[in-house]
């Protein structure tokens, strides 16, 4: 398989192992939690400290996304792009939405809901793994000594293994804008998605040479199992997982 450059980047810094800390996924992932904000909404940072509170429960897969249609306002977001508010634009077209708005979080790239409702977010998670769209193919991926592998389960359907590589944690000071004047903490904001393979419903293992890779400076990513529709746009996934940087575990 061929794996492009920024593809490999930040699998060769290592599985989480060790003690917890906030960011690794303590238990199988229950669902993935996509979050699209924006430092020039007003709205936004309480979504942002929900997308925390996420993180730091460990059993969700818990990503923002930084889109730039709020730049105009005064202040253009220091972690927004446009193939951020692409991947909105496309979740919208997948859910037959004409519009998008912020904080908006989608929900195992099927649903939507506002960002800021901690509880709503944890409910449609259980509401949908009761009805049979959780994540439930298994997604497992470990370093073995000089390799990453990526195992992922059986299943029904088709679907590319996709990389989301984020930020941990920072703190940005915003000085115009909406937000003028607050410094504001932001968890998990992805700067590159890729996609590593494609899997068609049975058992695989994607093994990626972690001496070709270099060293990331970087602190994570997360795995996931997701579906497209016939114009490529993101659906649903079905599997997900969260690699930290720097720390190896080789069992």
């Amino acid at each position: 398989m061929k794996l492009t450059r920024s593809a490999a980047l930040l699998l060769a810094g290592g599985l989480c192992g060790g003690p917890v800390a906030a960011g690794d996924l303590q238990s199988p992932a229950k669902g993935v939690v996509e979050l699209f904000t924006s430092q020039g909404c007003a709205s936004c940072p309480p979504a942002d400290a929900a997308l925390k509170k996420l993180v730091e429960q460990g059993d969700v897969v818990a990503l923002s996304y930084h889109v730039d249609y709020w730049n105009y306002l005064g202040w253009t977001d220091t972690l927004s792009s446009k193939e951020n508010t692409e991947r909105q634009y496309g979740y919208a077209h997948s859910m037959g939405r004409s519009g998008v708005y912020t904080p908006q979080a989608v929900i195992n790239g099927r649903e939507h809901l506002k960002g800021t409702d901690l509880s709503a977010i944890n409910d449609k998670i259980d509401s949908l793994k009761a009805a049979g769209h959780g994540l439930t193919v298994p997604v497992v991926a470990r370093m073995n000594n000089d390799e990453l592998e990526i195992n992922i389960g059986d299943g029904a359907g088709r679907a590319d293994v996709v990389v989301a590589y984020f930020t941990k944690q920072q703190q940005i000071d915003v000085s115009r804008g909406e937000n003028s004047g607050r410094q504001i903490e932001y968890w998990h904001s992805v700067y590159d998605v890729q996609t590593v393979g494609m899997w068609e419903g049975k058992a695989m293992t994607i093994t990626l040479p972690a001496k070709a890779m270099g060293r990331s400076k970087k602190d994570g990513c997360a795995i996931l199992l997701q579906s497209s529709t016939a114009k490529g746009e993101p659906s649903a996934i079905y599997g997900a997982t969260v690699v930290m940087a720097g720390r190896k575990r080789n069992n």
